[in-house]
This record gives structure tokens, C-alpha cells and sequence, in this order.
């Protein structure tokens, strides 16, 4: 039987909705139907399939994994966990690619998956070829197994690996995600004094919610931090493939800033390397980079395109703004953030033993948070063009790598059209609010120019 996908659910990166509105046990059936089919196609014969913590993520693994067994495709079940325990899976075990059944860090309605292939990203077309499929019923044929395999201390195991860090005394905020259990048992081989915050798996997400790159979700690790006077603290989001820390005195540390870090010891090993980080990046960490000898790339935003990037520019490490950290030095070159954790923990002891005192010598720049303005979907591309033409008739100095992002003698500023939901994104870094505000009002006129209403949303 064909099958139509909720229009809105084919995103760009992976396929996400709201259960029982865009997204249902039918949609995962016919996913695995075709996912199963090109896996076959392509010489596979066994997929992974993992879980995040949500209450509709039992539902839909069983249709998931119907649909895949129904194409000839063999199952192995790895249970419930952060997306990069997926990813190890598919990389470690003897499968042609995995699923993970995720809503990421969207809100408790929400669920979505997240796919490998051959040991590649699968997004983009990957995804709407899949749409195409299930709308034309173009699938194989089979009866496939299901097993089970528990890979979680396998995974924590692996984290480890090579770890050269000092003893810390951490806070560790898990938001009732999927990665909880790996946080536990990575806390209790790790040396130091470690205090856990929602470590237990709850797709109700009771305490706060799961996004770590929103500072608002991050007040109870900062109080923690606080109250306990410990050196730092490290925050997941819902599936564990994005990171967010706060020093000593509580600041948070932006995911560029986390990258500028981990760039260190990373090109002490690997000189002369290429360091991809996503255009909303701060141009004080492209400048840090260079300034360690190191090649700054900017990329688009986008786990699966910086992904990509990464294999084809060779590159060790890169990283987003959203608190995505991609080591494919030592390591396998997807987003982990348990991994980062563990690798945040070896570079501040290599780089003198304080992430506050790392903090503090950073360059001093005020940006605004991600803002956010809402447009019509069919317009939202068509808005950055238009800037774009006026700003090349204005002779600005235009990066087009991902929308535009724009310097002047005040910093840079940037707008580019969301590729996951129907809103344009800002965001603008300059030397002082001064400078900052001149920008912003840039912003501001072109978005009026292309009639789109002021009053951004601040947030992520």
C-alpha cells in the first residue's frame, strides 16, 4: 500500500512531526518500507534501530521495525539512548546503517528519525527520495529478523578511550533526555566529584525542557554549579547529540566558544587543519583558529552538511552554534555530545585546568541571541534573495556560504532562511552595544524592505 507523508515532516535533515497531527506508526512503517528497500538496493542486509526516551517512541519503533523486516532487512534492536550510542551502533556493528527514533530537542509531542546510511549522513534528497518511494509503494519484498543487542557500556567504554583529563568537580544536567543512563555510567568512571541533574528518562520532560543552547533550560545546572562551587557543568539536549556548558561563576559557554577550546588541543596533534564551524559562528573563533594555524572554514548550518563538509576538507573537528560538536579526530565524525563532554574535560586540563579562567581570556564582543522572524515558507528563501540583490547593489561585503552574513566596520550580521521551520534567522556580533545596535537596525530594514514584520522572537 503507497503511502503520503505529512508534507512538513521531509525536513531537511531528518523526519520529525507531531505525533498524531503530521506524524504517526504509519509514516514509521512506511519509512522502514523504504529506508529497508535502499539499504537492500544498495547490498545491506541489516539496519540498527535505537529509541530516544518519548512516550510515543515504543509505538513507533515496532512500526519501524515492521516495515523494515517486511523489505528483507534484518533488525538490531540497541534500545533506548542518545542518538551518537545510534550512530556508534552503525559504525561498530556488523549493519549497513541505523535509524534513530528521536524528536531531538523539540517539544514532549514531537518525534522524528534520524538516519545513516554506508556510513554516510542521509539527508536532503536522501529524504525525499524516501517520501517518493512510499508515495509510489516502491519497495521490496522480505521477511527479515529482529534481535537484540545492548551496546551502552560498549559505547561509554569507547568515550573513554585515551582519557588523559585531570579530576573535576562537575555538574551534569541530562533534562530527562535519552542520554541520562550513558551520563550515569560515564560519571562513575570518570574521575572526580560528579553531581547529576535529570538523569532519569522522562518524555514528559517534567523539569525543563531539553535544549541546552536556550539559557533559560540551563538555570538549574547554573544553581547547582553555584551552590556547590563546582568547576563547571555540561548539559544535553533531549537525543544527546548537542552540548551546552557553564563556567565556574555560571556563564555559559557558546557552542563557538566550546569549539575554540577543543580546537587546541585538536591542532597541537593535527597542524595546519581544517576547522569547520557554521556561519553564525563568531568571527572570534575563525580568528582563533587561524591564529593556532589551523584552516577556519565556514560552513552551513546543518549537522548532515557539516558532516559532509568534514569528510570532503578532511577535517578533524568541527562544530554549530547549537551546541553540535563533530570529532573525526580519534573519533568517528558525528555529533556526540557525551563525547565532547569527555574531550571539554581533556582540553581544559591541557590548556591550565580552568574553563572559567579559559572563559575570561576570550575576546570581549556582545552579539544578539538567535533571532528569530516568522514568514510565509513559500517566501522565506525568496526574502534572502532579495537581500541579497540589494546588498550586492550596495557594494556590502556579503559571505552567501549560507544566506548572508554581512561585515562592516561594527562586526557582522546574518540572515538566513531556516531550513527546518518556517522563520528567517538573525544574528549579529559586534565590539559594543553601540556597534551591535547599528547592526541589528540593519537587519531591521532590510527584513522591511522585503515587507516582513519586525519583533523577532528572541531564542534558539
Amino acid at each position: 500500500m503507497p503511502h503520503q507523508f505529512h508534507p512538513t515532516s521531509l525536513r531537511e535533515y531528518d523526519i520529525r512531526g507531531i505525533v498524531g497531527k503530521t506524524l504517526g506508526p504509519d509514516d514509521a512503517h512506511a519509512l522502514g518500507r523504504s529506508f529497508g528497500t535502499l539499504a537492500r538496493r544498495a547490498g545491506g542486509t541489516r539496519i540498527a534501530v535505537g529509541r530516544d526516551g518519548r512516550e510515543s517512541s515504543p509505538l513507533m519503533e515496532a512500526a519501524l521495525v515492521r516495515g523494515l523486516t517486511e523489505s528483507g532487512v534484518d533488525v538490531v534492536k540497541v534500545g533506548l539512548g542518545p542518538t551518537p550510542m545510534l550512530y556508534f551502533a552503525a559504525a561498530e556493528l556488523d549493519v549497513a546503517g541505523g535509524v534513530m527514533i528521536t524528536g531531538s530537542h523539540n517539544p514532549a509531542d514531537y518525534n522524528g528519525f534520524k538516519m545513516t546510511l554506508g556510513g554516510n549522513a542521509f539527508f536532503g534528497a536522501d529524504i525525499q527520495k524516501v517520501g517518493a518511494m512510499a508515495a509510489a509503494g516502491d519497495w521490496e519484498e522480505g521477511e527479515g529478523t529482529v534481535s537484540e543487542e545492548s551496546i551502552l557500556d560498549r559505547y561509554v567504554d569507547r568515550l573513554l578511550k585515551g582519557f588523559d583529563g585531570a579530576a573535576y568537580r562537575i555538574g551534569w544536567d541530562a533534562g530527562n533526555g535519552a542520554a541520562g543512563p550513558a551520563t550515569e555510567r560515564l560519571t562513575a568512571l570518570l574521575p572526580g566529584e560528579h553531581h547529576l541533574l535529570y538523569t532519569q528518562v522522562d518524555g514528559r520532560f517534567p523539569n525543563h525542557h531539553p535544549d541546552p543552547t536556550d539559557e533559560a533550560n540551563l538555570a538549574d545546572l547554573k544553581a547547582l554549579v553555584r551552590d556547590k562551587g563546582l568547576d563547571f557543568g555540561i548539559a544535553f539536549d533531549g537525543d544527546g547529540d548537542r552540548i551546552g556548558a557553564v563556567d565556574g561563576e555560571g556563564r555559559v559557554v557558546w557552542g563557538d566558544q566550546l569549539l575554540a577550546i577543543l580546537a587546541e588541543p585538536v591542532l597541537s596533534a593535527v597542524p595546519g587543519a581544517t576547522v569547520i564551524a557554521d556561519v553564525k559562528a563568531s568571527q572570534a573563533l575563525f580568528d582563533r583558529v587561524a591564529a593556532l594555524g589551523g584552516k577556519p572554514c565556514m560552513w552551513k548550518t546543518g549537522h548532515s552538511l557539516i558532516k559532509s563538509k568534514m569528510k570532503e576538507t578532511n577535517a578533524p573537528l568541527a562544530g554549530e552554534m547549537s551546541g553540535h560538536i563533530f570529532f573525526a579526530h580519534d573519533y568517528y565524525g558525528y555529533d556526540d555530545a557525551l563525547y565532547a563532554a569527555v574531550r571539554l574535560i581533556r582540553a581544559v586540563t591541557a590548556l591550565g585546568g580552568s574553563l572559567t579562567a579559559l572563559k575570561d581570556a576570550m575576546p570581549a564582543v556582545v552579539n544578539t541571541p538567535e533571532l528569530r522572524f516568522q514568514v510565509d515558507e513559500s517566501r522565506k528563501f525568496a526574502v534572502v534573495e532579495e537581500v541579497l540583490g540589494r546588498l550586492a547593489a550596495d557594494g556590502a561585503e556579503v559571505d552567501r556560504t549560507d544566506g548572508a552574513r554581512v561585515n562592516t566596520g561594527d562586526g557582522w550580521w546574518l540572515l538566513r532562511a531556516s531550513n527546518t521551520q518556517d522563520v528567517l534567522v538573525a544574528r549579529a556580533e559586534a565590539k559594543d552595544q553601540a556597534g551591535l545596535d547599528r547592526l541589528v537596525a540593519q537587519i531591521d530594514e532590510q527584513l522591511a524592505l522585503s515587507g516582513v514584520q519586525r519583533g523577532p522572537q528572541a531564542g534558539h
